[in-house]
């Protein structure tokens, strides 16, 4: 089922999630409705908080990006990104890598506003599946932008609270627009 993208003003947007202790087909069906909603408004990642939902889980398909492309690293060993697609990734803990670039992102909760955010170039998930097993990848990439992304809204982060100031000035206008029709 799609659900309804949450947008920028909504204050579950600035949640904390809740850890998910058990994973029962309440979750399972989040989880394909998250999945069904990223893909209905292309995107490449959403968080539960992204559909009004404060809890650990979050989705990310990066599989049909070309032009922003990602490597994943499974016990060490390189593989393909589009093998383990969809992610569905509960309860994740990112470690960042040291060094960091700066990339435009945007975000389904921010219709038609895209910015500048320094991110680590790679990143280390650990997670649990949707049968409650672990996932432990690294990835660089868009899979690596995603997953950072996707972690700071479980933890009530938004992408503007990563922008300069000059830029936060320049999209107030806009910003003030999308929380007014929250």
């Amino acid at each position: 089922m799609i659900r309804e993208i949450v947008l920028y003003g909504d204050p579950v947007l600035r949640l904390k999630g809740n850890r998910i202790e058990k994973i029962d087909n309440s979750i399972r069906q989040l989880a394909a409705d998250m999945l069904e909603t990223m893909r209905n408004a292309n995107g490449v990642g959403l968080a539960a908080q992204q559909v009004g939902a404060a809890l650990q889980i979050m989705v990310i398909d990066v599989g049909d990006v070309d032009n922003r492309p990602s490597q994943m690293w499974v016990e060490g060993k390189e593989v393909d990104p589009n093998d383990h697609a969809p992610l569905i990734l509960i309860n994740p803990e990112l470690e960042l890598g040291g060094e960091r670039e700066v990339e435009t992102e945007g975000c389904l909760s921010f219709p038609e506003i895209s910015a500048e955010i320094p991110r680590s170039t790679k990143v280390r998930v650990k997670a649990q599946d949707l049968d409650g097993n672990p996932i432990d990848f690294e990835a660089t990439g868009l899979l690596a932008r995603a997953a950072q992304h996707e972690t700071d809204h479980l933890n009530g982060i938004l992408f503007i609270d990563r922008i300069s100031s000059a830029s936060k000035t320049s999209l107030a206008g806009r910003l003030k627009r999308i929380a007014a029709d929250a």
